[in-house]
């Protein structure tokens, strides 16, 4: 069973990965729904002593509104909801110095900003479902909307102790994870973190800060061993049901939300769908990231699409957003067309383009070359990517491109013959020939051929048409010179 707890702190005097680490060490079972969530204020104001709940109890939707809206009453309303992608208890075990040096915790701005707070509180285990609902709690607990924000654009705000705001701040951990490790992307939240705390203090700001997560990230097992801790015993079941789920959830993806749709008059001619749209620049030697899913897709969300245009033979899709890594206006852009090849005696579309605009400077990646599919079809591909094997390249060696990287997950994309608001039949990426495929054709190759040596090798056997009678005279053998 999963051990769950609400825990008060008045001054914290131990590290809160050590405390966690003990949490992470008696849980032991059903992590893959459970994901921890961390309140704190800042210095000056304290939070209502709550009843922890009963060991064992996961903390569901309804028991987390209710703690939040206790914290808000006595608490500062101007909230901080740091929103990270995936997180799990297990995160702060290995990487807190539960299991090592505490000098090498991935955490220091966490961990201080607790430390100083008067009244912090820990829920090691909550329900997927409720930590996906806080920023809707919050949102009616707070009655306005919600902020979103980066540490740079932050400093520019002028917030106001006496009237509620809502600032939420998404941090990446696996949408990167081809750029860096994981415990370089925790280390980096908490610098982002760090960053926030530091502007609000110079502000004298009072804040109720909440830190926590969409979805769980890896298992305690597999973290450990990326940790070099061994892997310890986990369920043999457990891969496949993450696997079915996971499969689930990619053919389910019309129900999370809907694909981005453009249309020429009453009529949808581009349709595009990705599970994550994440841009990032290399900054003195480091990757800067940027997720856009937030403001591209979702129930509520209606991204500006205008400098978008389709007909026959061209389509292009632009996407506007505001504030993307240090930039005020930034535009993402995919060029599309479709020709008759003469080959194949059928009409293709190419992904010629996907532009990055911002500040009047334009980042080109060309992919026509490797993103094509029937003018009939859609296009889809579990991963379209400017690096660890691209899909998509600068232009030219020159172009702002090389110091950008873009990556689409599950991404689709539709951009002529559209009917209706649905995509059509898939064009996969994927290949036949897999390198298991191949591997398996050379390998079953390699045994035809020693069974055919060995077939004529005993094709080639004669018997002998005289026998030595060794009761007889012995068979002379005439010589001759």
């Amino acid at each position: 069973m999963a051990t769950t707890g609400l825990l008060r702190f008045g001054h914290i005097s131990a590290s809160l990965a050590v405390f966690l680490g003990l949490l992470g060490a008696l849980r032991s079972g059903h992590c893959d729904e459970q994901v921890p969530l961390i309140l704190w204020t800042s210095e000056g104001t304290s939070l209502p002593r709550l009843s922890p709940p009963a060991l064992g109890h996961i903390v569901e939707e309804q028991q987390l509104a209710s703690h939040l809206e206790e914290a808000l009453d006595a608490g500062p309303r101007n909230v901080l909801l740091f929103l990270q992608d995936k997180m799990s208890v297990e995160d702060f075990t290995l990487y807190g110095g539960a299991f090592g040096n505490k000098q090498d915790s991935v955490f220091p701005n966490l961990e201080g900003a607790l430390m100083s707070s008067s009244s912090s509180l820990v829920l090691p285990a909550v329900s997927r479902t409720a930590s996906n609902a806080v920023i809707g709690q919050l949102q009616d607990q707070l009655e306005t909307s919600p902020l979103y924000l980066d540490g740079e654009t932050l400093s520019q705000l002028r917030l106001n102790a006496s009237s509620p705001a809502l600032l939420v701040f998404r941090l990446p951990y696996g949408v990167v994870a081809d750029l860096m490790s994981a415990k370089d992307v925790l280390s980096g939240n908490d610098e982002a973190i760090g960053q926030v705390l530091s502007t609000l203090k110079a502000q004298s700001v009072p804040y109720t800060a909440v830190y926590t997560a969409l979805r769980p990230s890896r298992e305690a097992a597999s973290l450990a061993v990326e940790a070099g801790l061994g892997g310890g015993r986990s369920l043999l079941q457990s891969g496949r049901y993450r696997e079915r789920e996971r499969q689930r959830q990619i053919k389910g993806k019309a129900g999370l939300y809907g694909p981005v749709e453009f249309k020429e008059g009453e009529d949808t001619c581009i349709l595009l769908w990705a599970r994550n749209l994440t841009v990032g620049i290399l900054r003195r030697g480091r990757w800067e990231t940027h997720d856009l899913t937030p403001a591209t897709f979702g129930k509520d969300v209606s991204p500006r699409l205008h400098g978008s245009s389709c007909d026959k033979s061209k389509s292009k899709l632009v996407l506007n957003y505001e504030k993307v890594l240090g930039h005020s206006s930034f535009k993402l852009t995919f060029a599309l067309s479709q020709r008759h090849y003469k080959v194949s005696a059928r009409r293709w579309f190419t992904l010629d383009a996907v532009e990055l605009e911002y500040d009047g400077t334009r980042a080109t990646f060309n992919g026509s070359r490797n993103v094509y599919a029937p003018a009939e079809f859609s296009y889809s591909c579990a991963s379209v990517a400017s690096f660890n094997a691209p899909l998509l390249v600068p232009r030219s060696p020159g172009d702002p491109a090389n110091q950008w990287r873009v990556s689409f997950r599950d991404f689709q994309i539709q951009g002529f013959n559209v009917t209706g608001r649905t995509f059509s039949y898939a064009s996969d990426c994927a290949a036949f020939f897999s390198p298991g495929i191949w591997m398996g054709l050379l390998t079953s190759l390699l045994l035809v051929l020693v069974l055919t040596y060995g077939l004529h090798m005993i094709m080639q056997l004669h018997t002998m048409d005289r026998f030595d009678d060794p009761k007889g005279p012995a068979i002379a053998v005439p010589q001759t010179e």
